[in-house]
């Protein structure tokens, strides 16, 4: 009866093998998904009439191309100081800090622990006890199913993820910068447009007035005279109030002193901002690759892809190799004893019943990831149909400006000439009013297309993503 109930404890190596057995009845874990890449994608050829002659390399040294040096220095100052960038830049510490915590998981892991305590009980004859105790043990998991691996795959991606966003956030910030300079520009030279036609429409009140008191005039006619001398008054006060918005908006942009920043801003007042001999005669493609918002796209994308792997792997089982190392001492009725202990083995981890929970959440992984592949293809075509529309714009205020520059010209000499025949008496103040709304009208038009055209070429540089390079200005 004795021989019937003995059982001797199998060997370490003997759970190792029935492990094994077991995971080679297994099937193999369910492929992850094919890595993707922006640079081999096929991309559509640009389809809006490019501008001019250039050479795409400078689309890197894009701010120096212009002729105001106060611009870039502004962005400088934006990018240096905006709460936005060091936001991005706090991300990148805390996706790298995540790298390295994946990246321990591969490494085996030491601990100690010590321990000393000192009582009595009954079993003890209420005698003092002292006991002290040091352990060190350590454990390194054998990444079976490459779920370690993957997490550290995704972990990277992540990190790098986060530095493009912070070149993405650069990007948008130059733009915004630029965008509203160039604003500002246009919001002075309107406002001096403006006041020509409010000095000028207030010396023709103040003379019309004077051949109506005369009877020279009727009374209706300085009436209407002093009216569209108020209405350009008016508009002069409104356009300086736009003005001033405007450059709040670049000291909130800058973090600069207002009074400082308007002492600058005051040597170029009204001039906007022109690129010197800055064109294109090719946009590859390509260089859409270089836009970091795509780049960014496609890391999330990839570190979508290894967290499935790490799903995946959670299904199947894991092993862990361990072990300890320990001394303890006891010393009780002034008698010492002391014991060394060891141990070492593997332990096997298998998922047997979790209803369904290890499956669901690999499914959901693999539904994050077709959401991230889903969203790369929308900023991918988000990303075409920009570079389209910033070229077609581009082209047509440039197309436009000849035909505008003609009718201003052409206009403000009529109302030269109207003004003249207006002093002699041959046209009336109507027609001299007319002749005022039109010449306004399309030098303001001017104005707007010259704006339009400078603003194209800030909506290039953002769409092709801001002449940005992998290896140049990266956050250390």
């Amino acid at each position: 009866m004795r021989a019937l109930l003995s059982f001797r404890f199998p060997p370490p190596a003997a759970f190792l093998a029935i492990g094994l057995g077991l995971l080679t009845g297994c099937s193999t874990p369910t492929p992850l998904p094919p890595p993707v890449s922006t640079a081999a994608l096929a991309l559509p050829a640009w389809q809006a009439p490019l501008p001019h002659a250039g050479d795409p390399g400078r689309l890197v040294s894009w701010w120096s191309q212009f002729d105001d040096p106060l611009l870039p220095a502004l962005i400088d100052e934006a990018q240096a100081a905006h709460p936005l960038l060091a936001q991005a830049l706090a991300r990148i510490q805390q996706a790298r800090a995540g790298q390295r915590v994946a990246a321990s998981a591969g490494w085996p892991t030491v601990g100690a622990n010590v321990q000393a305590q000192r009582g009595s009980s009954a079993a003890t004859g209420f005698n003092t006890v002292s006991q002290a105790s040091a352990v060190a043990d350590a454990s390194w998991e054998i990444d079976l199913f490459g779920g370690v691996r993957h997490g550290f795959d995704a972990a990277r991606s992540r990190a790098e993820q986060a530095e493009l966003s912070w070149h993405e956030a650069r990007v948008s910030m130059a733009a915004e910068v630029a965008q509203t300079y160039v604003a500002l520009r246009t919001c002075e030279a309107t406002v001096a447009l403006y006041t020509r036609e409010a000095d000028s429409l207030g010396r023709s009140s103040a003379l019309v007035q004077k051949k109506a008191d005369v009877g020279f005039e009727a009374p209706a006619n300085a009436r209407l005279a002093q009216a569209s001398a108020a209405q350009a008054r008016d508009r002069v006060t409104v356009q300086q109030t736009e003005c001033a918005l405007l450059v709040k908006a670049l000291v909130l942009l800058t973090g600069a002193e207002e009074p400082a920043l308007r002492d600058r801003l005051a040597t170029r007042a009204a001039r906007l901002p022109q690129p010197a001999s800055f064109a294109l005669n090719t946009l590859p493609a390509a260089t859409l690759a270089q836009r970091p918002d795509l780049a960014a796209a496609e890391r999330e994308l990839q570190a979508s892809a290894a967290d499935v792997g790490v799903a995946e792997a959670a299904r199947w089982p894991q092993l862990t190799i361990g072990g300890n190392l320990g001394i303890g001492l006891v010393r009780t009725g002034g008698s010492t004893s002391d014991a060394l202990t060891w141990g070492f083995g593997p332990n096997l981890s298998l998922p047997i019943f979790n209803r369904g929970r290890l499956q669901a959440q690999a499914d959901a992984a693999r539904a994050r990831y077709d959401d991230a592949r889903a969203g790369y293809a929308l900023k991918l075509r988000s990303a075409v149909r920009e570079v389209e529309e910033a070229l077609l714009r581009l082209d047509a205020s440039q197309r436009r400006e000849a035909d505008a520059r003609t009718a201003a010209e052409g206009l403000r000499s009529f109302l030269g000439s109207t003004e003249e025949r207006a002093r002699l008496g041959s046209a009336s103040v109507i027609e001299t009013e007319e002749a005022r709304r039109l010449t306004l009208s399309a030098e303001a038009t001017l104005l707007a297309l010259q704006r339009e055209q400078v603003a194209a070429w800030i909506s290039l540089y953002r769409a092709i993503g801001g002449g940005w390079t992998r290896e140049t200005n990266t956050p250390s």
